[in-house]
């Protein structure tokens, strides 16, 4: 796991002017660092965070709990996807770019200009409408599915029921995880019933037709639609850490440098063991120390 780059300034109780003129004071009944918890200082000022709609329901709810914890702090984070994330982070607009697409599948950015800070681990999810009957596809059906060869849920088991393929735009970190993980190279259809540039109009659309199919963080799972096992292992820490289940990769908040002081603390906030243990299995996602695999989107 990479390690944040943390200046001096943001090791100490109270930052003075030299460092920016922000001020850093502990969290009420914080552990300063170095402590056993090793909760971070709170900073104030304010942070944008922009990008994958993967990571957002994180970085949404611990702006929530960090600036509740920290006056006078304001975090706003907006979705947008993985590219757009990581050249905001690039060009300065945002503050930090979350992804789940690494700096090194964007070659278009000089990847010495922003810092990659691994916070999670999202597991993705095949999902399925209910009325597909579909419980349990291998990685080889999969693709022939979304490359367009399988066009009935009856010739993998399920009801005689058109499948519908919902895909995601270009350039999101989802696809991307999905494409190097599961498709190997083969390319998903070009005709989809239609390409979805957020993870909530994927939900809504394989919730709202009987034949849909897409792919998903676990943590956005909602409703009636149906994660489906992967060569009959379920989406889970278990599975991930054993190799078993090949469908994940690591969440990336990216800053330009090693960023403000506020987005070093609010980082290191997400990376606390409390926050580990607790927001982040609660929203469906791995805590980072689960295991050193790397997928293949993550390289």
């Amino acid at each position: 796991m990479p390690r944040i780059a943390l200046g001096a300034c943001a090791l100490t109780l109270v930052l003075v002017s030299a460092c920016g003129g922000t001020t850093a004071t502990a969290p009420p009944g914080a552990t300063a660092p170095g402590g056993v918890a090793g909760t971070p200082v709170c900073a104030t000022g304010t942070l944008t965070a922009s990008g994958s709609t993967a990571l957002q329901p994180l970085a949404q709810k611990a702006a929530t709990a960090y600036q509740a914890r920290c006056a006078g702090s304001i975090i706003t984070v907006s979705g947008g996807g993985s590219s757009v994330g990581l050249n905001n982070a690039a060009a300065g607009l945002s503050d930090i770019g979350d992804s789940d697409v690494p700096v090194s599948d964007a070659p278009a950015l000089n990847a010495a200009t922003v810092t990659d800070h691994q916070v999670a681990i999202a597991v993705f999810a095949v999902v399925v409408n209910p009325q597909t009957k579909v419980t349990n596809l291998t990685a080889q059906q999969i693709r022939d599915i979304f490359s367009g060869r399988i066009t009935n849920w009856h010739d993998v088991g399920g009801a005689n029921l058109a499948v519908t393929l919902i895909e995601r735009k270009p350039g999101s970190g989802t696809r991307l995880a999905f494409d190097k993980d599961i498709m190997n190279g083969i390319p998903e259809s070009a005709s989809p019933a239609s390409a979805q540039d957020s993870t909530q109009l994927v939900v809504s659309g394989v919730a709202g037709a009987p034949g849909a199919v897409s792919y998903i963080n676990v943590a956005s799972v909602a409703g009636a639609i149906v994660p489906v096992s992967i060569d009959g292992a379920r989406a889970g820490g278990d599975a991930v850490k054993s190799g078993a289940y090949p469908l994940f990769s690591h969440e990336h908040m990216y800053t330009r440098g090693s960023g403000s002081t506020l987005a070093e603390s609010f980082i290191k906030y997400i990376l606390s063991a409390p926050v580990q243990s607790g927001m982040v299995t609660a929203l469906g996602y791995l805590p980072i120390s689960v295991t050193d695999r790397q997928s293949a989107a993550d390289r």
